[in-house]
């Protein structure tokens, strides 16, 4: 019997199981990432069944780390990064030497190396680029001041911790007394030809790739091949992060975040990250489920009490410098308290400094294991977290509210707020695909005012560059729905082709505003039946649309006396003139 290739293996577990995993913990209200860490601690080597290659799983994460990294490129400017330049430098630097004495002293009391402890302690003030980006993108921050910040304070940190791994040989030597211990002179040659490595490959990027990367998109969309589009996109992220690897010592996220910069002030940056999604979160769902693989479930009997203190390390020690010096720079508690719960938690550059440690004899496996374990807790912690203070913001914005509405702080929410539309008599779309897109063109051409609710972040802010309002979510969360102002809508299009999200969508509409026309999109008769339902007046078929419209071909060709109607003509009442509301 053939035997299934380890990587067409540890992919097949690993998706099969995150999937699965995943939405059970949706049913139960939970974040689907802790279903994603489940699924890779039961696919590990440390409990019992099936065993993926963690070496496979941690590679294919690293590719999502990388798409990841250049898809927020490609919503950041080189000015964006500099605005920041002083609280991330800042707090990136508070954050070290808080959690370093600390993690120092938690060496100590095990019995480590000096050198252990240090390494321990810098582990743990890195906190994880895929859960930081995570939350920004599902609570609509990336864009604002505070997902500024959090993104600098990242990409500093990612380079104090190049700088840090190129170190370690030398730490190594010189805390294990070896005779190949680098002298000071060498020590500083190392940091010094590393810098300008870095300088090099900043100014490559500026220089050349600022006009090259733009330019070879433009050329590949002017062939009109979307598959050569696509594979465009994914060959500058991956190819420039390997190459800034390769021959500047970057590391591989730092690269691709340069060149997703590069891109992003083109007109194409957000097809480019429109066409780089699907394999983007996909990649990004093996990187939680090869940090499952890495967790040992025995550390918790064998030293509860050391990691109890790596957690509170992470937790509470980094996280209270975090928040003095967002405080410090002048911004609301509100937003020091998103920062600081943002960063709250470590990962893949940890996992890389631990695992080069322990090669050289300077960390031993109970620090890789503590290290480990704390990045599993507190990325199962970071979600509950954002509920504790989602809780604590609803409760100071109420108390505010009853003392003094005018005098309420800014952004009192831990979620970003969604202003509701002002708009009037409009029709309210649902979805901006393939459909929702010939829907939204034919409106803007009638002058019909219309709202768009769309998932995709990138489509939204193509929308908004034409003048649209349109509002990035879920239409299924009320929050968002409530923006779309629908008691003074003209028409619901649910143009979604999930019928059971649509239904939702439906259900919520209908309750908001019971008169209110609403017309789906379905792809069978059981979808039909359940979209009307839910209270849609109208559900059209793919199938049903494509025979009515070949009937009236037939009918028009039979009887060329009569002319045929005109695009305008035969397009739905619907979005020109209201009906009589029908239930």
């Amino acid at each position: 019997m053939p035997n299934v290739p380890p990587l067409v293996a540890t992919v097949a577990l690993g998706l099969v199981l995150a999937f699965s995993l995943g939405v059970l913990a949706h049913r139960f209200k939970l974040p689907p990432l802790i279903g994603y860490l489940v699924a890779g601690i039961l696919i590990g080597p440390f409990t019992p069944g099936p065993v993926a290659d963690q070496d496979i799983a941690n590679q294919l994460a690293e590719i999502g780390v990388i798409l990841l990294m250049f898809g927020v490129g490609l919503h950041f400017s080189p000015q964006d990064l500099l605005s920041v330049r002083g609280i991330a430098v800042t707090g990136a630097l508070a954050q070290a030497l808080i959690a370093t004495p600390l993690g120092m002293a938690v060496g100590w009391w095990l019995g480590w190396s000096l050198g252990a402890g240090i390494i321990f302690g810098i582990a743990l003030s890195v906190a994880s680029t895929v859960v930081l980006l995570r939350v920004l993108q599902e609570r609509r921050l990336l864009e604002t001041e505070r997902g500024r910040i959090t993104v600098g304070w990242l990409i500093v940190q990612d380079i104090a911790m190049v700088l840090v791994l190129v170190l370690v040989p030398a730490l190594a030597a010189l805390f294990n007394e070896m005779e190949t211990a680098p002298g000071f002179t060498e020590i500083m040659l190392s940091v010094t030809l590393l810098l300008a490595k870095l300088g090099i490959f900043l100014a490559v990027m500026l220089v050349v790739g600022k006009k090259l990367i733009p330019a070879i998109l433009h050329y590949v969309a002017h062939t009109g091949s979307r598959e050569l589009f696509r594979l465009a996109v994914l060959a500058i992220a991956l190819g420039i992060a390997y190459a800034a690897t390769e021959l500047f010592g970057v590391s591989l996220a730092l690269g691709a975040f340069f060149a997703g910069m590069m891109l992003s002030e083109s007109r194409l940056s957000q097809q480019a990250a429109t066409e780089s999604l699907p394999l983007r979160d996909a990649f990004a769902v093996l990187f939680f489920v090869s940090v499952g693989m890495l967790f040992d479930p025995a550390i918790i009997a064998s030293a509860p009490v050391a990691l109890l203190a790596t957690v509170l390390i992470i937790l509470v020690g980094k996280s209270a410098a975090a928040f003095l010096v967002v405080r410090l720079f002048g911004h609301s508690r509100s937003a020091a308290l998103m920062i600081t719960a943002s960063l709250a938690q470590i990962g893949e550059f940890s996992f890389i400094l631990a695992n080069r440690s322990l090669e050289l004899e300077l960390l031993p496996a109970e620090g890789r294991d503590l290290i480990l374990a704390g990045a599993i807790i507190t990325i199962l912690l970071n979600p509950l977290l954002f509920a504790v203070l989602d809780v604590y913001a609803a409760r100071r914005e109420r108390r505010l509210a009853e003392a003094a509405a005018d005098q309420r702080e800014e952004e009192t929410k831990m979620r970003e707020p969604i202003s509701p539309t002002s708009l009037a008599d409009h029709v309210v779309l649902v979805g901006h695909g393939r459909v929702g897109g010939f829907i939204s063109e034919a409106l803007r051409e009638r002058k019909v005012p219309f709202f768009v609710i769309e998932d995709d972040e990138d489509r939204v802010a193509a929308l908004r560059e034409l003048g649209v309002e349109a509002v990035a979510g879920n239409a299924a969360d009320p929050e968002v729905i409530q923006a779309a102002n629908l008691p003074r809508a003209r028409f619901l299009l649910v143009a979604i082709p999930d019928a059971f999200e649509g239904g939702q969508v439906v259900q919520q509409a209908r309750a908001i505003n019971p008169s209110l026309p609403i017309i789906a999109r379905a792809h069978s008769e059981e979808e039909i039946g359940h979209l009307k339902r839910h209270g849609a007046n109208i559900v059209v078929m793919g199938e049903h649309e494509i025979a009515k419209s070949m009937l009236d071909k037939t009918a028009a060709t039979a009887a060329p006396a009569e002319q045929p109607a005109s695009a305008a003509e035969l397009s739905p009442p619907i979005l020109v003139e209201k009906p009589a509301a029908t239930h």
